[in-house]
């Protein structure tokens, strides 16, 4: 298999051993021989919280050498660490770290958890009365995120149920799944600051929507 030069962070060391070893413990039980390469690579990317090596090997890919990064004035980075912020679970606050003072995504989480928070404020912006090109869904995606990855968003979006992909690829709609208590607050504070951004309400929404997220 071609070696691949990907960085690799676990925040909780004790965490990474742990998951490693109930995914060794787990493989062996269905089979007596040992996991091949690939395998290994796998068990490794969840066990630092990532869906697979393939989504890890994607985080990897968004992060551009140092040398070659230049600031640019209309993509602001994530605020900096601080108190958290108030209503929010540990992993709201996290994926609302995320996102700059205008409401985009402006970097993608390293942790599976927080990406899957993270997305959903991608969702607010969809309109589910109207369907959309896929065309359409990457310039959306495009104007709310600042790491040039729309792909990985929308194909987030579709995994997540966030939003159906039909007649191969052509037409796209906004689901509406009920978000759960801990998203609430994190949602509406997106709303809040795509309000002030634009100087007037935000992309319209399902009424049922309206009403358990803009409080």
């Amino acid at each position: 298999m071609t070696r691949l030069a990907i960085p690799f962070h676990a925040e909780d060391l004790s965490a990474l051993a742990k998951s490693l070893r109930q995914q060794l413990d787990s493989h062996l039980a269905s089979t007596p021989q040992a996991p091949s390469h690939l395998s290994l690579l796998n068990m490794l990317a969840r066990a630092a919280g990532h869906r697979n090596l393939q989504a890890l090997r994607a985080q990897a890919s968004l992060k551009p050498a140092a040398s070659s990064v230049q600031p640019m004035p209309s993509a602001p980075i994530a605020p900096a660490r601080g108190p958290r912020h108030p209503g929010l679970s540990e992993l709201a606050d996290r994926a609302l770290r995320q996102f700059d003072e205008q409401g985009r995504l402006a970097r993608w989480p390293s942790r599976h958890q927080v990406q899957r928070l993270a997305i959903w404020g991608l969702w607010l912006h969809f309109d589910s009365r109207r369907i959309y090109t896929e065309g359409e869904v990457n310039a959306l995606l495009q104007a709310q995120h600042c790491f040039g990855d729309h792909c990985t968003l929308r194909r987030e979006l579709v995994e997540m149920k966030l939003l159906s992909r039909e007649d191969g690829g052509r037409r796209y709609q906004r689901q509406n799944p009920q978000p759960s208590e801990e998203l609430l607050p994190l949602l509406q504070e997106l709303r809040r600051r795509h309000r002030l951004h634009a100087g007037r309400r935000s992309p319209p929404a399902e009424a049922a929507d309206a009403q358990a997220i803009a409080g």
